[in-house]
């Protein structure tokens, strides 16, 4: 009967109220367009999900009802077909299957697993001698805080793909979809999404570790890093005497704040960014 409804368009302006029972055994887009037959005037609709009480709904249902509740605003569309993508996985990619077992690894790392295949194919996958995993540890507030975004689940969904933002592209563009989902984000939101596009910088320069203190800015090495240690005098004497380089393992540089002679001006965080941005002089030239 759903899929008849669908199918035939049905387009009734004055109802402004449906009623879906057992909607726990409908898939998510079935639900959705079911939601989308009321509303289509200037009248306030309702949509009533319903199951039976007492029920105990399977895993895969209770994230579908959730997510329909969730995705409520106009044009969630592609958000709802995203989570549905999650939710049942997307099978093969060259094949006829329609669904497949993505749930068990994660939409994140699935997404990876499929880029790193795709470059394995065309030749393009590196030799592993660069695979490191940068962090940025600064100190200063960054984080979502309950009073902008109460969902816990949403949230820890939100901060996974903060952590997967790896271009400022994606930054920008988890920004943009923050404003829309949610308003204006705090300072220590914003805050969350400049460290990650520092750590993206930090990882292009071969750092694995920044540790930001108010007294020093310390910058932790790839032990294999590609840069050019004919630089490093060059960077050493750039910073005014404000930082020094330990040949340790692994290797670090280390900024002493007390010591800016340089005045970069911010925060922490924005102190951090510019000399980043002075350290591009280390990477080599390909």
């Amino acid at each position: 009967m759903a899929t008849t409804i669908i199918e035939t368009g049905m387009d009734i302006s004055n109802v402004n109220t449906i009623i879906i029972h057992d909607a726990d055994n409908m898939g998510l887009s079935q639900l959705y367009q079911l939601r989308g037959r009321v509303g289509r005037s200037n009248r306030t609709a309702y949509a009533f999900l319903l199951y039976k009480r007492d029920k105990m709904l399977k895993e895969v249902a209770e994230k579908r009802l959730h997510a329909i509740r969730e995705y409520s605003d106009l044009g969630s569309g592609f958000k709802i077909a995203m989570r549905d993508m999650e939710i049942r996985g997307v099978g093969t990619l060259l094949g006829q299957r329609q669904h497949g077992h993505m749930q068990a690894v994660g939409y994140s790392l699935y997404c990876k697993m499929l880029n790193e295949a795709v470059l394995r194919m065309k030749g393009e996958s590196q030799d592993g001698t660069d695979e490191f995993e940068t962090v940025a540890d600064l100190q200063i507030d960054a984080f979502i805080p309950d009073t902008y975004i109460r969902n816990e689940a949403l949230k820890l969904d939100i901060y996974r793909r903060i952590a997967a933002v790896e271009s400022e592209e994606e930054r920008d563009d988890m920004l943009e979809e923050l404003i829309d989902r949610f308003g204006e984000p705090p300072r220590s939101v914003l805050n969350l999404l400049e460290i990650t596009g520092l750590r993206g910088k930090a990882h292009q320069l071969y750092i694995k570790e920044v540790q930001g203190r108010p007294d020093r800015i310390v910058f932790t090495m790839y032990e294999r890093a590609r840069i050019n240690p004919a630089k490093i005098p060059d960077l050493i004497t750039s910073m005014d005497g404000a930082m020094t380089f330990r040949k340790t393992d692994p290797p670090q540089f280390i900024y002493e704040m007390k010591n800016n002679r340089k005045k970069y001006s911010g925060n922490l965080l924005e102190v951090t960014g510019q000399i980043l941005d002075d350290m591009e002089i280390l990477k080599e030239q390909e």
